[in-house]
């Protein structure tokens, strides 16, 4: 499976869920339905499964999590409200921060990687330098973040 395309259909899948109120099960087999059909992408019939499970996990716990991971990013935003956020940006902030505090199975440093490019990617011509400079300073607090927010 490959989890760059997982997490481009996550962030799909959250935009759409603030934008239309939709369960995440519903926007993820959306998108991966296009995502199948795409000749460019071309997930293997066997694979959507696999990347559906994967998928909706990843949105539910982000999503289910978001006003702790809002409160989280007000104190890295200098001079800025979440809510000011794009909202493109915004769900990728929400996936990395997820990433880099709640998930065992992804290194810090991958989340903030993979959250500047899915930026590059989705975002404006200034999102990754943005989104760099948020999770970039939130990284070295990493351990206090985790221990107050994981280990209660």
């Amino acid at each position: 499976m490959k989890r760059r395309l997982a997490r481009e259909i996550a962030v799909q899948s959250l935009y759409q869920m603030e934008m239309n109120e939709v369960e995440p099960e519903a926007a993820v087999w959306m998108l991966l339905t296009e995502a199948h059909e795409d000749n460019e992408t071309q997930i293997e019939i066997r694979n959507v499964d696999e990347m559906r499970i994967y998928v909706v996990d990843l949105v539910r716990n982000v999503w289910s999590r978001k006003e702790v991971l809002d409160d989280i990013l007000k104190d890295y935003l200098k001079n800025w409200q979440v809510s000011r956020l794009s909202r493109v940006d915004r769900q990728i902030l929400r996936l990395g921060v997820y990433e880099m505090i709640f998930s065992s199975d992804v290194p810090p440093k991958v989340a903030v990687n993979e959250a500047i490019e899915l930026s590059k990617h989705f975002g404006t011509e200034q999102s990754g330098k943005f989104v760099n400079g948020v999770l970039g300073k939130m990284i070295h607090d990493l351990e206090q973040l985790k221990t107050k927010h994981v280990i209660k």
